[in-house]
């Protein structure tokens, strides 16, 4: 049983279904303007506010790992705070449209470069609205520091909903696939004016992670020196991490109940300890169901949306 459970050590993923073209790369009705992908990257996904209240089915929230990071995006554009963009990971990513639009990137520090149908090229800025004409190429570079940009378009994309929702679940495959080079994204129509800023200042990457944690419900299946450790030692974020969960390196936490318990349900930030004694922090595509302990549950888990490989964790309680 243990080998076909989704919480157990290894890389944290479920096969899925292939990410054809199908559901993105259809285009809209005839005349319906939309977002060409040039080149998708490492991780492009369409995300939103995600799909809360179906976990009774096991279908988890999803959505962007910050979601306040895609709320301004989408305000820059003036679209409602629950229009989906997209999640760009690490590599970044280009694109073309199909009409003239105003974007918005937020989140990891990233180049911009427009290239306009002429040909002529200009740098763009992070947390502005940028117009762009019908034609335009948006490339956007790999990100210097962070790990995850957002990208609102004006109008939003307009892929068709699952359970309320457009966001991408890398673990249950609802949602539109990852994108590929050569999909077609549907443009909804803009429903109000950009914002009048300049610039959105964006708060600095922290070099460690000083995470808040509460006591979880499976707390006492581990020794006292356990949540010591836990409290007082530092982790290193795995690379083995992705949309799913963090995978933590660091102190091994020592089990003082033997045996593994039937599944129970898992919410955003619980810490679940795999028989290897190293903690992992469940994300927004998190399975709703897991039977490795919960030691504790982390109350804001927004920060590991930016966090690379090597970044050093640590965890206090939620009163220090």
């Amino acid at each position: 049983m243990a080998a076909g459970r989704a919480d157990r050590p290894g890389p944290l993923r479920r096969p899925r279904r292939p990410a054809g073209p199908a559901q993105p790369g259809h285009p809209g009705p005839a005349g319906q303007p939309v977002i060409e992908v040039l080149r998708a990257g490492a991780l492009t996904t369409v995300q939103d506010q995600g799909r809360p209240g179906w976990a009774h089915l096991g279908v988890p929230r999803s959505g962007a790992l910050d979601p306040a990071a895609l709320r301004l995006a989408n305000r820059l554009v003036g679209n409602p705070e629950h229009a989906a963009g997209l999640e760009i990971t690490l590599t970044g990513c280009a694109l073309r449209f199909s009409r003239a639009v105003t974007v918005a990137l937020t989140g990891a520090e990233v180049d911009l470069l427009v290239e306009h149908p002429a040909g002529a090229g200009r740098p763009g800025d992070l947390g502005r609205p940028l117009s762009l004409p019908a034609g335009a190429t948006l490339r956007i570079g790999p990100a210097r520091a962070g790990v995850r940009t957002w990208l609102a378009v004006s109008g939003g994309i307009a892929v068709e909903p699952v359970l309320g929702s457009r966001a991408t679940d890398t673990l249950s495959g609802l949602g539109p696939p990852p994108l590929r080079d050569g999909d077609r994204l549907p443009l909804g129509a803009p429903t109000g004016p950009p914002a009048p800023v300049d610039l959105t200042a964006a708060p600095a990457l922290p070099a460690v992670l000083r995470l808040a944690l509460r006591p979880g419900p499976r707390q006492d299946w581990f020794t006292p020196a356990a949540l010591d450790l836990l409290l007082t030692t530092a982790y290193a974020i795995s690379p083995a991490s992705n949309r799913v969960g963090v995978r933590l390196a660091g102190a091994i936490l020592p089990r003082a109940v033997a045996g593994e318990l039937p599944s129970e349900g898992l919410v955003l930030g619980a810490v679940q300890v795999p028989p290897n004694g190293q903690p992992l922090v469940f994300l927004a595509d998190h399975p709703t169901t897991g039977g490795y302990p919960v030691i504790g549950v982390v109350e804001d888990v927004t920060p590991l949306a930016q966090a690379r490989p090597g970044t050093t964790v640590t965890f206090h309680g939620p009163q220090r």
